[in-house]
Order: C-alpha cells, then structure tokens, then sequence
C-alpha cells in the first residue's frame, strides 16, 4: 500500500502549482494588454491584466495578490491622481464657476440618478451601481467602493466598460472635427533616467499617506491618504512626484488582477446579464453630457469639441491626449471642467452612495 505523501511535500507542490498560475496570468495579461495598446484602447495596462485575472478566476485559479502588494499599488495610484491636479486650472474654474459647478452637479445628478434606477429595479445589488455610473475617477471609484460595501467587482466592470465606451466616443466626434492622422503619438520611455528628489517625494508621499489615511480611519485609507496628502504637498508646496511608466504599469496590473481574480462564474454570468442596461446607462450618459457640452459651447461662445470634451464623462487621460492633438481645442477648459469633476466626485461620491442605499432599502 502506497504510503500518503508528507506535509511539506503537499506544501512544495501547491507553491509550484501556484507558480505556474502566476505565470500563466502573467503571459494571458502580457497577450491581453499588448492586444489592447495595439488596438489603442484606453487603461490597456490596468484592463488587460484585469482581464486575464478574470478568466483565471473563473477558472478555478487561487491564488490572490498579497494585501501589502495591493495597498502599494493603491498608493501609487493615489501619488498618479494627486499629481495631475494642476494649479492652472483654478484660474479657469474662477472665471466661469457658476456654470462649471451647474455641470459638474448636473452630471452626478445625472449619473446618480442612473445607479438609483439600475439599484432600484434590482438589476445590481446595493450600492453597486451608485459606484459604478460615477463619471471620472475610475480607479478611485473601484478601490473606494469596496470600502462601502459595494461589489468591487461589478463597479470595476461597469466603470472601465464606460471609459472604454466614452473614449471611443469622444475620439469618434474629434475626429470629424480633426485631422489626427498625421500626428504621431509620443513612444513611452518604461526606464527613464530616476530623478532621486523627486521619486523619494513619491515614495514619501505614499508611505506617509498610507499611514495618515490608516490613522485617521478613511475609507479606503491607502488611496484617499495618499491622495489627500499628495495632492495638499504637491498644490500647497509645489512638490513634484516621479512615477516612472514601469512603476504605473505594475501598479495598475496589481489593481486588475486584485479585481479580476475575485470573479466567479456566477458573478461573471450576472454581469453579462445586466450588460444591456449597463451600456444603456452608458449611453444616456454620454448622451446626456453631450446635451451640457452643446449648452456650454452656446452659452460661452466656444468651440463645440472643446464643449463636448470638457463634459464626457470619464476617461481623463484619453481625453486629455485628445484634446492635446487638436490645436484649436481649448485644453485647459477641458482639464478645468474635467478635474473639477473629477474631484467633486471622489468628495461627494460616499454620501451620495450612502443616500441612494438607503433609499433603495425603504
């Protein structure tokens, strides 16, 4: 009679089985990333790990990205969004505060209204749809709404299915505007030359807002403390963080297979059945900011692309990339209008999650 093997021979072969996970995540997500760059898809880096993660997960893979490994990238990320509020745009936001404010609360007006009606009619648990039809902030609004209880998930899918959507939509409309295909996109340096001050202030930043945010008990403390104590060194002091494009590519393949690899079948299978309503909110949505950017453009005499990508309704970098490429845009209105969303948003986006739960429980 065979004898059973010993503990650490079981021990021995579940790491190597995890090893062989890994690396089979890491290849799919390699693949699923390049496809989309290639395809010029938005958030390429953060999706296609994302992705790849999912159908491991679904699959029956289990292994998990280590806490203290997520919670660094989370801070990375939180460096990323402190770092790209620029001071120029409250200059702008001053001139014209009235009707920015009336857009940006119109547009998570908007935007809340839709996760009501997804929550309401039960097609979504909780606040889940609240979280996931929040416009900008896609990132933040997945690692913030696991923190309130919603389905990380589902509001992972919904999000970056709309940033994919409005992208699309917003490259689409400039370019009947636009010429673009004379422009050349500038190659990514992945290692440029470490500038030692200023990748130190991003280390320091992140470490020291980290343990604020665990500290002062934030919801989501390693990003919003990041975030909160980036954004208030880098406005107030004028501190400049260096986030290399191989420490932003980590960190996003971190937060998608953290995502990813928490799906199950049958989560899969009820997100692909709520699939039509979610792209129909999409689409009321970017329909809807369209209506506010042809507002805009008549009431302020602008041009109606500059309009219309001031108020899409996510995607921030991809719009911003779209607006640098058309000269007679005006990029510091869009950026102006789209951060202050942006920040609206991650301040308001809690109370307003918590208000529609109860709503929907009464």
């Amino acid at each position: 009679m065979d004898s059973l093997p010993d503990q650490s021979t079981v021990e021995r072969m579940a790491r190597i089985h995890k090893v062989w996970q890994w690396l089979a995540i890491l290849i799919v997500s390699i693949l699923f990333a390049g496809a989309l760059e290639f395809a010029a898809l938005p958030a390429a880096l953060l999706i296609g790990p994302m992705l790849a993660a999912i159908v491991a997960g679904t699959n029956g893979a289990t292994v998990r990205v280590p806490r203290p490994l997520f919670g660094s990238a989370q801070a990375v990320v939180g460096c990323l969004v402190a770092g790209s509020i620029s001071a120029g745009i409250f200059p702008v936001f001053y001139k014209e505060w009235p009707l920015f404010l009336g857009a940006v609360v119109a547009t998570v007006a908007a935007s809340s209204l839709l996760g009501w009606l997804i929550s309401r009619w039960r097609i979504l648990p909780g606040t889940t749809a609240v979280w996931g039809s929040s416009p900008g902030a896609a990132t933040a609004m997945v690692l913030m709404a696991g923190a309130f209880g919603a389905d990380q998930r589902l509001v992972a899918f919904m999000q970056y299915l709309r940033v994919i959507f409005v992208s699309m939509t917003a490259a689409l409309i400039a370019r009947m505007w636009v010429d673009t295909s004379g422009i050349e996109i500038p190659a990514v340096v992945w290692f440029p030359p470490i500038q030692p001050a200023a990748f130190a202030a991003t280390l320091g930043v992140a470490l020291v807002g980290s343990l604020l945010g665990k500290v002062l008990r934030l919801p989501s403390p390693v990003f919003l403390g990041t975030f909160i104590f980036g954004a208030a060194v880098h406005l107030g002091l004028g501190v400049t963080m260096q986030l290399p494009h191989w420490l932003l590519a980590l960190s996003y393949t971190l937060v998608g297979w953290s995502i990813g690899l928490n799906f199950t079948r049958p989560i899969l299978r009820h997100a692909t059945r709520a699939l039509p309503q979610i792209i129909g909110s999409i689409v009321v949505l970017i329909a809807f900011c369209g209506g506010l950017g042809f507002i805009i453009s008549r009431l302020l005499g602008i041009d109606p692309l500059t309009a219309y990508l001031a108020t899409s309704p996510g995607g921030v970098d991809s719009v911003a990339i779209i607006a640098a490429a058309a000269q007679h845009v005006d990029i510091s209105f869009v950026m102006a209008l789209q951060s202050a969303r942006f920040l609206v948003v991650l301040l308001v986006g809690p109370s307003v999650a918590k208000l529609v739960a109860k709503s929907v429980k009464q």
